[in-house]
Parts: C-alpha cells; sequence; structure tokens
C-alpha cells in the first residue's frame, strides 16, 4: 500500500454504515422515476426525487428523446464550439433566454459544469466572489477555480454581505453569487435586499442559480428572480435540466457581451463534448410542458402547501422552508442514517443530509415533492417518518 492509500484508507466511514446496515446511497432503482419507484421489485413512495414537475416519466418527453437519438444519433461527438452543435441546441437556447427574460443562453452539458466553468471564467485577480455559506458545491468549486478574492457571508445575513461590499474597493467588480432557493434548506435567498446593495454599492454584479427555482417559482416556473419581480436587476441567471426540465443539462442566460465572451472563453463550455440530442430535445419539450400546462406548477404548490402544514402540526422541525424542498432536521450524524434507513424500510424513500452538504449541528433528511404526488402519499410518508423519528428520539 503506497502512501496515498495509505491516507485513503482511514476513510471508513461508508465502512461503518454498512456493517450497521445503515448505509443509505447508491440504492438501485428497477425502472421510470415516478411518485412510487420499483426497488428490488418492492415499491417505494420517492420523495429523494428534484422531479419537481414530474416529468421525468412523461410519454411526451420520451418520445422527444427517442425522435431526436433517430434523427440526430446518440451522441455529438465534440464541444459546442467545433462540431457539437445541433440546431436543436440554439433552438433551446433561444427559448430559455426568452423564458428567463434574458438577451441570450448557453447550454452546458451539466449544470455543475454550469457554475464551475462559468464563474472562473468572469472574473480576475483583480475581482471580488462573495458567496452565500451555503450555496451549492458547484458554485463552491467554481470560487475555488476562480482566480477572484473569495469572500463568504452567513447564510441570508444581509448585515455581513453589506459590511463586506463596504469594504471592497469601489473600483473593482464584486460579483454575488447565491442559489435563488437553496437545495437542502429550501429556503430563499434574500434577492430583494440584495438588489439593493447592488444600487447602493459601485461594480456590484449579481449571479442566481434557479436549479430548483425554475419550473416551481414565477410565472410558468420562470425561477426565482422572476418571482420577487426583479429579473432585469439579475445579471446572470444560471439554471438546470435535471430537475423540472426532466433532463440533464445546464444554462446560463445574460445579456449579449456576456454571453459573448462565455461562448469563447468558458472552458466547461467548449472543452467539454456537447448536451446528447435526447437530453437537449428532452428538456425542449419540458419547457413547452410547463408553459402550456398551468395545472402542473398548481399541483405541486397544492401538494407542497399541504405537506408544509402537515409536518409542522406532526411537531417535525422544518426551518424556514418556502418551496418543496422540506428539511427534516435530526442534528444527529448517526440517527441521520438511521432515520434514513428506517424509512426506507417502511417504504420511503428520503435522502440524508450531512456534511459538506451541511454544518455537522444541521443533519437533516430531504423530503421533496413532485407536481404528481398525491396528499394520500404524502400522509402515508408523514405516518412512516412519525414512526421513525420517535423510535430515534427525535420527534
Amino acid at each position: 500500500m503506497n502512501l496515498l492509500e495509505e491516507r485513503l484508507a482511514k476513510y471508513d466511514l461508508p465502512q461503518k454504515m454498512m456493517d450497521l446496515d445503515l448505509y443509505p446511497y447508491f440504492r438501485e432503482i428497477d425502472g421510470k422515476q415516478g411518485t412510487e419507484v420499483l426497488m428490488g421489485g418492492h415499491k417505494v413512495l420517492m420523495f429523494g426525487s428534484n422531479a419537481y414537475t414530474g416529468l421525468t416519466g412523461d410519454d411526451r418527453v420520451i418520445e422527444a428523446g427517442v425522435k431526436a437519438m433517430r434523427k440526430y444519433g446518440s451522441g455529438c461527438a465534440g464541444s459546442r464550439f467545433l462540431n457539437g452543435t445541433l440546431d436543436i441546441h440554439v433552438q433551446l437556447e433561444k427559448e430559455l433566454a426568452a423564458f428567463v427574460g434574458k438577451e441570450e443562453a448557453i447550454c452546458l452539458s451539466t449544470g455543475f459544469t454550469s457554475n464551475s466553468g462559468v464563474i472562473p471564467a468572469l472574473l480576475t485577480q483583480h475581482d471580488f466572489i462573495i458567496c452565500d455559506d451555503r450555496d451549492h458545491a458547484s458554485i463552491v468549486d467554481g470560487r475555488r477555480l476562480s482566480f477572484a478574492k473569495a469572500i463568504k457571508y452567513k447564510h441570508n445575513d444581509m448585515q455581513a454581505l453589506d459590511k463586506i461590499l463596504k469594504n471592497c474597493p469601489h473600483n473593482a467588480v464584486k460579483m454575488i453569487v447565491v442559489d435563488g432557493v437553496f437545495s437542502m434548506e429550501g429556503d430563499l435567498a434574500k434577492l430583494p435586499e440584495i438588489v439593493e446593495m447592488k444600487h447602493k454599492y459601485p461594480n456590484v454584479v449579481i449571479m442566481v442559480d434557479e436549479a430548483h427555482g425554475l419550473g416551481v417559482f414565477g410565472r410558468q416556473g420562470r425561477g426565482v428572480c422572476d418571482h420577487f419581480g426583479l429579473t432585469e436587476d439579475i445579471d446572470i441567471i444560471m439554471g438546470t435540466f435535471s430537475k423540472s426540465l426532466a433532463s440533464i443539462g445546464g444554462f446560463v442566460a445574460s445579456n449579449h457581451i456576456i454571453m459573448n465572451y462565455l461562448r469563447h472563453q468558458a472552458r466547461t463550455y467548449i472543452f467539454s463534448a456537447s448536451m446528447t440530442p435526447a437530453s437537449t430535445a428532452s428538456a425542449l419539450e419540458a419547457l413547452h410542458i410547463i408553459q402550456e400546462d398551468p395545472t402542473i406548477i398548481e399541483n405541486l404548490w397544492d401538494v407542497t402547501n399541504y405537506a408544509l402544514e402537515e409536518f409542522k402540526k406532526a411537531g417535525f422541525e422544518i426551518g424556514e422552508t418556502e418551496s418543496p424542498i422540506i428539511p427534516l432536521y435530526v442534528r444527529d450524524l448517526d440517527k441521520t442514517f438511521a432515520v434514513t434507513m428506517k424509512a426506507f424500510k417502511e417504504g420511503i424513500f428520503i435522502n440524508p443530509v450531512i456534511p459538506p452538504a451541511c454544518a455537522p449541528q444541521d443533519t437533516l433528511v430531504r423530503f421533496a415533492l413532485m407536481a404528481t404526488h398525491t396528499k394520500e402519499q404524502v400522509d402515508r410518508a408523514i405516518v412512516g417518518l412519525v414512526k421513525v423519528f420517535k423510535e430515534e428520539g427525535v420527534l
């Protein structure tokens, strides 16, 4: 065993959880993702998905992907920069830009690389990148890859953000990057206050990650920026297709000047293979569906509001969530694993959230809703979760 292997071998948390039959990762699903999934031949209620619109198994989305594969093949065999641009890539970009209220957009192969590649492409060593300390890992990695000076502020602490901006040089670019909806806790960024600071201090730029806002908030699901009526004040909007748009990939939208630069300088765009035809066409079809069928988002909020109220009645600690993401706080690492796996045995799929996805004292299980969930399914889940939370002494 060499030195590297010796060091890595000390990481044995997965093995410990496996020995206790509490390992919650890489659980195999046997078919389509929906409100119920087959796992090992058994049906399990799925409350661990990000498919807020419930379109991942929709026949229209599937057929759009199949048709695209028949027309374009299975892949593009190159980057968008060279031989990998299809007409449907361009169509999706144009429709996304119009949807989120920006001049132009580019599509990247994943949501993660949309953040991790775009952020470092935009900033120099003379600039500042300012992030909420609960921003998504893709923003964190983009910050790490950037030459800009990085500063974090305590979650949604606007006084802390104001102090940072006040102390930054006025002639430097200061880019604030935040999740519109925070992916683990389900609460929203305080965009109205952030926009006020943009107008208070010079050279402030705002980038909002709409991964969990798209298809959920705003008119026709246009996102949190639209929800607050602040689209024009937000300089850059990022989003992903792996959630409400039932596919995989990501996009960034802004004005012509910024997008022209990114098309030629964002490394994860020009050096990554382009989105597959099937994933592009599927995302495009999902985008059409959510604009044409308002009942999808209406159903999502109906079941979300019902679940929020029922969890509160049952005595769960759910924090400040305002979205279909409902954190059920456990605040103990071992009990978080125990609750997750006991819930699974009760037929409920939820996800554990542990460091580095949260602070050690904030471990939780994440309960997420889709437009296709029923109130009866929520009721069944709450009954099972009350049982396991009480068994672990959390509730």
